[in-house]
């Protein structure tokens, strides 16, 4: 079960720094699943995924502004 990371309310760069810091406390090989309603997110975590290099399994609308994503550690 992958862990769960709620950035609903909060606005670039913000998602992303909470996901840097939240893996810090994770294994290679786990996943993290970020929810999250900033406009620039799908775009902002495909670039921390390439910067940080983890695999961006999905990212999916959730409908009303809202997206959701799972990441490979």
């Amino acid at each position: 079960m992958p862990e769960q990371l709620d950035c609903k309310g909060l606005k670039c760069p913000q998602p992303t720094l909470r996901m840097s810091k939240h893996i810090m406390n994770m294994k290679q090989g786990d996943t993290l699943e970020v929810v999250a309603d900033c406009p620039t997110f799908e775009d902002d975590v495909q670039k921390w995924c390439q910067r940080m290099k983890k695999t961006l399994l999905w990212i999916r609308d959730e409908g009303n502004g809202v997206k959701k994503c799972q990441v490979k550690i």
